[in-house]
């Protein structure tokens, strides 16, 4: 394999997936305001801007071209989780990051000379529901439908470690913005004051803030001692009970209208049991070890910066 452009020789070009969504639009931002230069990998030509290329998973097509040149990839694709699951949209989850990552590893395990680093998404819901297991990336999958997805996921991505590419696997947890996800969905209950603990409030909540993610996302471009699977996720996860009264406290409303598990069930099925009324209690073990330090460590600053934000 020949050896890719180095990264600590300056500036680098990166290429992203998901470029367009919460994270990956906030990254391709973020990597060009400190001087690097980001390609955007995009599915529409709609979407294309100057530097851009189209990719098509479904197709199972992309120009080999598209990654010449680029010593790092950060892959974010995949459809997002939080609708309704019917049996076809979980036919869809799948097949979003799985065709994805197996053309993403196919083609740089045909490159001759390969990127230095490939940052692959996946997620906490690899742990699946574990009550108040503390968790590491050495804690052993789940068993339900969003763990057999992640597992999935980290396997298609790992030809690229078998071609002698750093691989790091991104197990996300919910990432705090008030411009998507979780808490953007929140914000308006609880800013009427309607806000409280989801069912029974003790499910754990693993969480990092947005401008964490971003860092962590360019520590593991950049730190050749970090590699495999890395939990992206806050040092201090919370009960959710605990979530409510700190987004209500940090909003100063009150939150104590709680939801019930059953109306949660009616109104989203599956996807409510296996993510809202879920919880994993995850660590960042592989990201402290690597050196990478918390801007926002505890919940209550890191929902006090991004609503400042």
């Amino acid at each position: 394999m020949k050896p890719a452009p180095g990264l600590a020789s300056g500036p680098i070009t990166l290429a992203v997936t998901g470029a367009t969504g919460l994270i990956g639009s906030a990254l391709v931002t973020h990597m060009r305001s400190h001087g690097h230069t980001v390609r955007r990998l995009v599915r529409s030509a709609q979407q294309l801007e100057a530097g851009d290329a189209l990719w098509n998973p479904e197709a199972d097509a992309i120009d080999p071209a598209v990654l010449e040149g680029c010593s790092a990839i950060v892959h974010l694709a995949g459809e997002p989780i939080a609708h309704r699951w019917t049996a076809a949209r979980k036919l869809e989850l799948r097949a979003s990051r799985i065709r994805g990552t197996t053309l993403l590893a196919r083609m740089v395990s045909a490159m001759t000379v390969k990127p230095t680093v490939v940052v692959s998404g996946s997620a906490v819901g690899y742990y699946g529901d574990r009550g108040d297991e503390v968790l590491d990336e050495r804690s052993a999958p789940g068993s339900d439908f969003l763990a057999s997805v992640a597992k999935e996921w980290e396997g298609a991505a790992q030809p690229i470690a078998d071609a002698g590419v750093r691989l790091v696997v991104m197990r996300t947890g919910i990432v705090l913005s008030p411009r998507g996800g979780a808490l953007a969905k929140l914000l308006v209950p609880f800013g009427l004051g309607l806000g409280g603990p989801i069912g029974s409030g003790r499910q754990w909540m693993s969480w990092i803030s947005l401008s964490d993610h971003l860092r962590a996302m360019q520590h593991a471009i950049f730190t050749e001692s970090l590699t495999g699977p890395a939990n992206f996720v806050a040092p201090n996860p919370v009960p959710n009970a605990a979530f409510a009264t700190t987004l209500g406290r940090v909003l100063m409303r009150p939150a104590l209208i709680p939801v019930p598990a059953f109306a949660v069930r009616l109104a989203f099925g599956e996807m409510a049991e296996a993510t809202i009324l879920a919880g994993q209690r995850a660590l960042p073990t592989a990201l402290v070890a690597s050196g990478f330090e918390f801007t926002e460590p505890t919940l209550e600053g890191a929902l006090r910066a991004e609503l400042r934000s």
